[in-house]
């Protein structure tokens, strides 16, 4: 399993408006990819424009290669690629531990 973590800055003000288009594009666009087991998005308390994306993703294939590189991408883009004050800082992660 491999987390992807997007460290995400909208534009200060829009944080309604973003808040329901991440909803948007993870209810309908990222639910349909292959490999997508789960996701998770917070809201930074002290930079209410700061946001981490976490998704779950069977391989890192099946978000690099098969995502990214598919038609679910540009969809995704559409609807929050707006927002973006600058492009997101996105890294893969694997589990080392758990308790």
């Amino acid at each position: 399993m491999i987390l992807e973590v997007a460290d995400i800055r909208i534009a200060p003000g829009r944080q309604a408006a973003f808040d329901a288009a991440i909803r948007r594009g993870l209810e309908t666009v990222i639910a349909q990819a292959r490999g997508m087991k789960g996701w998770k998005v917070n809201r930074c308390v002290e930079r209410p424009e700061r946001y981490l994306l976490t998704i779950f993703w069977d391989t890192l294939e099946d978000h690099s290669v098969h995502f990214r590189g598919g038609p679910l991408f540009a969809q995704w883009r559409a609807i929050v690629g707006p927002f973006f004050a600058e492009p997101p800082l996105v890294e893969h992660f694997e589990l080392i531990a758990k308790s």
